[in-house]
């Protein structure tokens, strides 16, 4: 109990502002896990939960009593979204596992799957902005409606293993720098510019791994998965 009461009071001070060590860990557990996804290792998965968890604390912030009161409910959300969703790719992943290899094939989405991404993307952020304002999110309500909807449709594309998850990422990512400055997280803010140059990077390699032949490591299982 001594660990988990540090982990919930423990904060850094800079000048007048206080930021929690849950932020800056549960980042940097998101950080590690994009570095797993990018190695396509099945370890991504928990690694990234273990973060959402710790984040969800955070993003509501009045139910936890956090320096930064606030209840950014679509940063919440996605953190329970992503649990869930991460659950789903923990298990497509597992199949796909051959003898250390990487656990899944990268491919591009077809235009069928891109046209659904965009579908839902654009009714889930039309129906979540009322809703999450009606709730007491924090403004503008639009653009944590979209980091919500933009981060569960990553996280599903890489459970697939499509390419367009990092360009999913990278969206998300330049809306929530200043969303993120503006509710005065700036742990998360910032990590969110490292996440935006690591998913350039991310989005080279998956492409690379793709046009090197990537096929030569599929087994029937990541077939599966990649489907």
């Amino acid at each position: 109990m001594d660990v988990l009461d540090w982990l919930f009071d423990a904060s850094l001070h800079f000048g007048d502002k206080e930021i929690l060590w849950r932020e800056i860990i549960g980042n940097l557990f998101g950080l590690a896990s994009a570095i797993g996804g990018m190695r396509r290792r099945v370890w991504a998965w928990p690694v990234g939960i273990a973060g959402n968890l710790l984040l969800l604390t955070v993003f509501l912030g009045a139910v936890f009593d956090t320096p930064e009161s606030d209840n950014l409910l679509g940063q919440a959300g996605r953190q329970v979204m992503f649990i869930a969703v991460s659950v789903y790719g923990w298990y497509r992943w597992r199949g796909g596992r051959d003898k250390g290899a990487p656990a899944v094939t990268p491919r591009w989405a077809t235009w069928k799957e891109k046209l659904g991404l965009v579908v839902v993307g654009a009714v889930s952020v039309a129906v979540l902005t009322p809703l999450f304002r009606e709730l007491g999110s924090f403004e503008p309500v639009w653009v944590d409606a979209w980091i919500f909807t933009g981060s569960v449709l990553a996280t599903y594309g890489m459970a697939r293993g499509w390419v367009d998850f990092w360009l999913i990422w990278i969206l998300v990512d330049v809306v929530g720098v200043r969303f993120l400055l503006k509710a005065e997280l700036y742990p998360s803010a910032v990590m969110y510019i490292v996440y935006g140059a690591f998913c350039v990077a991310g989005l080279v390699v998956w492409i690379r791994s793709r046009d090197q032949g990537a096929g030569q490591l599929e087994s029937p299982a990541t077939e599966t998965v990649g489907a």
